[in-house]
């Protein structure tokens, strides 16, 4: 629970006339007096002012239009990320450190203050988790694999297995393991869904970047380098040695060959498919299809084909 005028402080906005208290956030069909509901456009703002919410988060772009004025409204520049900050505020940290009895902790696993292990965690000797993180049911963490602070891994998610990669005797047709034994870093504030498995490196090291959130059923494979704040939607699976770089956005069912380069800032779209070796580039830049090719050529070769 929080007062409006904290509200605001959190958001390094104006404060509103009214003051009061909220202790949840909420749509706007559902809104009470506790409330905070948040505006992005006319029609929702609308919405939002003739509702019972306690409090509005509302974009600047709305402050010049007819709508009515209201002491319950605090403007921001993007209201749908204020209200995930109020969330967060609001929320706390969702959960209460220490070691489930249930769990398998090595013993010389490092676990970092403030950090909780759930039940049926298993956390293998030599590796290290840092502090305040959340560790969910049944994750299993292998050794040489380092979490940094403010890590979220949820439930099921196995990080640091062994990768997928063999070498073949071209005589016999026998494969045989090749060395899996580098490390995977996970760094500061990543989020990591449920059943999703990273691979450690093979000789190397596999690395999860700061801030980055990666979301269910999503497979990482060895030595990939995935940057910063990037998005990672499901059912996603990312081939050995692959690159994806700071700020790009992946959508769901992507895959990626080895050895591919997906730039800074790129967007792939739901089911885009990247070569092996391929190297896609342009921040911004939007890329569909199998093979993945410019939105604007995938949707002139679509237009083509059913003219045909």
């Amino acid at each position: 629970m929080a007062k409006i005028g904290k509200i605001a402080d959190w958001l390094g906005v104006s404060a509103p006339l009214l003051e009061g208290e909220i202790d949840e956030v909420a749509p706007i069909e559902a809104a009470e007096l506790g409330s905070i509901v948040f505006a992005v456009d006319r029609q929702a703002m609308t919405r939002a002012l003739e509702s019972r919410a306690g409090a509005i988060l509302a974009n600047r772009s709305l402050e010049d239009t007819e709508l009515p004025l209201d002491p319950r409204v605090l403007w921001v520049t993007d209201a749908r990320y204020a209200f995930a900050v109020v969330g967060a505020k609001l929320r706390g940290r969702g959960f209460d450190s220490g070691v489930h009895p249930s769990a398998v902790v090595g013993e010389s696993v490092r676990i970092g203050l403030g950090t909780r292990v759930g039940p049926g965690v298993v956390l293998e000797d030599g590796a290290v988790v840092g502090s305040n993180c959340n560790l969910m049911a049944r994750v299993v963490i292998h050794a040489a694999t380092i979490l940094g602070d403010h890590v979220v891994v949820q439930a099921g998610a196995v990080l640091g297995a062994t990768g997928f990669g063999y070498a073949r005797n071209n005589e016999t047709g026998e494969y045989l393991l090749f060395p899996q034994q580098g490390r995977l870093v996970i760094e500061d504030d990543v989020e990591i869904g449920a059943n999703t498995t990273i691979d450690r490196g093979a000789l190397g090291e596999t690395r999860i970047g700061s801030g980055t959130k990666i979301d269910n059923l999503v497979h990482i494979g060895h030595n990939c380098v995935i940057g910063k704040n990037v998005v990672i939607a499901a059912q996603t699976g990312i081939s050995g040695s692959s690159v994806v770089e700071d700020g790009a956005i992946l959508g769901g069912q992507v895959g990626i060959g080895e050895h591919a380069t997906v730039g800074h800032g790129v967007i792939l779209g739901g089911g885009a498919g990247v070569l092996s070796g391929k190297k896609m580039r342009g921040p911004g830049e939007v890329f569909w299809g199998r093979p993945a090719r410019p939105l604007k050529e995938y949707l002139r070769d679509l237009a083509r084909l059913k003219h045909r």
